[in-house]
This record gives C-alpha cells, sequence and structure tokens, in this order.
C-alpha cells in the first residue's frame, strides 16, 4: 500500500515508518526540509504548498504532524497548536480535491484530552463525548473535525486518541526517569490525578492495524488497560528502577508557576477506556505498568 505519512520522522512516526516498511507498505514521508531522500517530499503549511509528487498512486495518508503539547501554551504558540494540526490536514484534503484523490484510508492523531482536562474517577469511553470544554476538548475536536472531512473521499476515516506515549526515545518518560534517577521521584499536586498512558510499540501497532484493518473507522481511544494515579505511577517507576520515593507532592503553584496554563495535562486527568481498540482484535503487549518499566528500563 503507498502511504504518505506527516510527522514521520517524530518519536512516534519514525517509529511507526520503519514497522510500515516491514510489512511491506511503500511509505512516503512529508518534510518541512527540502531533502534529496527517494521517499521525502516537500511540504510548507504557511505557504499552503506540497509536492505533488507525494500524492501519486495514493491509498492512505497517516496525519501525525502537530507542535509539542508539552511547551508552555502561550498565545501564539497556542496559534501553532492549532496551525500544526489542523491547518495541515485541511492542505491535505485541498490537495486531494485538487488530484480527485480518493482514498482507502485517512488515519489521523489525536489526543485523550479530547473529553477535557480534569480530575474524575468517570471512566471514559468513545461516546461519552466533550464532557469539560477546555482548550484541549476544543483542540482535538477541531483536530478531528479536519480528519472527517476526508471521510468525502476516503473509505475509513481513523482517529486515534492518544495517551501519554512511553518510549526511550523521547516524549515524557526520559524526563520522568531523570527525576527517578536523581532519587525525587513524587507525586505532582494532589496525586490522584489519573495517568493514561500507552507505551509506544503499542502505539506503532495500533496504527499498523488501522491500515491494515478495513473494519477499523471512527474514534479509537489508544491507552493501556492499566491507569494508575500520578502518585501511583511515580511510586511503581521508583521501584522499578530502584531508586527512592518520596512522600510529598510536589505543590500545584510550582507547577502552575512553571509551566502556566499547560500545568494542567500534568495536574488533571481522569481515566479512558480502551474496549473499542480490543473489540477489533487488538492486543497489547503492554497493558500494564510494571511490564512496559521493565522494557523501557
Amino acid at each position: 500500500m503507498n502511504i504518505l505519512i506527516t510527522g514521520g520522522t517524530g518519536l512516534v512516526g519514525s517509529s511507526l515508518v520503519k514497522k510500515l516498511q516491514e510489512h511491506q507498505h511503500i511509505v512516503r514521508i512529508l518534510t518541512r526540509s527540502k531533502s534529496e531522500e527517494e521517499n521525502e517530499f516537500y511540504w510548507n503549511v504557511a505557504e499552503k504548498e506540497i509536492d505533488d509528487k507525494a500524492f501519486e498512486n495514493l491509498d492512505c495518508i497517516i496525519h501525525l504532524a502537530g507542535a509539542n503539547i508539552s511547551e508552555r501554551w502561550t498565545d501564539d504558540y497556542k496559534k501553532e497548536l492549532y496551525s500544526s494540526r489542523i491547518d495541515s490536514a485541511n492542505l491535505l484534503f485541498d490537495y486531494c480535491g485538487k488530484k480527485a484523490i480518493h482514498l482507502k484510508s485517512f488515519i489521523s492523531s489525536s489526543g485523550i484530552n479530547y473529553y477535557g482536562t480534569f480530575t474524575s474517577d468517570q471512566i471514559l469511553t468513545e461516546e461519552s463525548g466533550i464532557v469539560h470544554n477546555d482548550f484541549l476538548a476544543k483542540l482535538c475536536d477541531q483536530w478531528e473535525n479536519a480528519a472527517d472531512q476526508f471521510s468525502k473521499i476516503s473509505d475509513r476515516v481513523v482517529c486515534l486518541r492518544t495517551a501519554v506515549v512511553l518510549s526511550k526515545k523521547g516524549g515524557a518518560f526520559p524526563m520522568l526517569k531523570k527525576t527517578v534517577d536523581l532519587n525525587i521521584a513524587s507525586g505532582v499536586g494532589s496525586g490522584k490525578q489519573w495517568m493514561n498512558w500507552i507505551h509506544i510499540d503499542d502505539l506503532v501497532n495500533i496504527y499498523v492495524t488501522a491500515v491494515e484493518n478495513s473494519a477499523m473507522n471512527g474514534k479509537y481511544n489508544a491507552v493501556a488497560d492499566e491507569v494508575p494515579t500520578n502518585k501511583e505511577f511515580m511510586k511503581k517507576l521508583a521501584k522499578a528502577a530502584n531508586k527512592f520515593f518520596l512522600p510529598f507532592n510536589v505543590p500545584i503553584y510550582i507547577m502552575k508557576s512553571i509551566f502556566g496554563e499547560m500545568s494542567s495535562i500534568i495536574l488533571e486527568g481522569t481515566r479512558a477506556d480502551n474496549k473499542k481498540i480490543k473489540s477489533q482484535g487488538f492486543d497489547f503487549k503492554y497493558a500494564e505498568l510494571d511490564k512496559a518499566f521493565k522494557n523501557l528500563l
């Protein structure tokens, strides 16, 4: 299958490209820097430009592009968070229209914060809808709306509402491990907020399943089985690394002073259900934290 991928050089994208190639798919990568590589094609969202060759005989688009959510949310950066996800999807849709392309599938990343960023014991399914209509909920809603327009030109549209991705190579885990290595592991804020997470290998395999399983359509929570509280997560990580766990939590005001509004994704969290993706026959390799930490450490 001929697959075009945005964000193909990022943490998830680089691993996904390799896995898709192992499955004998032909992968093309959109890149913001001009390249001599045979499978890399230039695009510029601000200038509304994409190399036409990227769309030849295209079967599937995987849209992973998006600015890092973990930067401080200034007004300008919020605009970048929107543009990098939504404007880029709109540009892809416009180009497909110009080329009269019909896709077998359009697969987009989304965020588990689609439901809102808050703390509750409620277990959220794909049918729960937006519960707390805050900045990230609005961002994810527009992100998914930009993906849904592809239903006009694609047999399927899949959105993966992704939790915190655990990987040795980047993202949140190396930073968390550093605190543990320094013997300063502790809960954050109340410590009672839930932490949805997924091992990068499982996330990559979900994307491959979405490409290859024609029955997959719609929204799916991409989260592991075990959803611990923040305090439980850090305590298990410290134990797995044979390090100390401090019995007191980092105060809320410190997190807010350092990270501003972005601190909400650390200080708040509810639980998401993964039964829908498992109903498609997907089997998590790292369903529980202990097994994931053993692999990552």
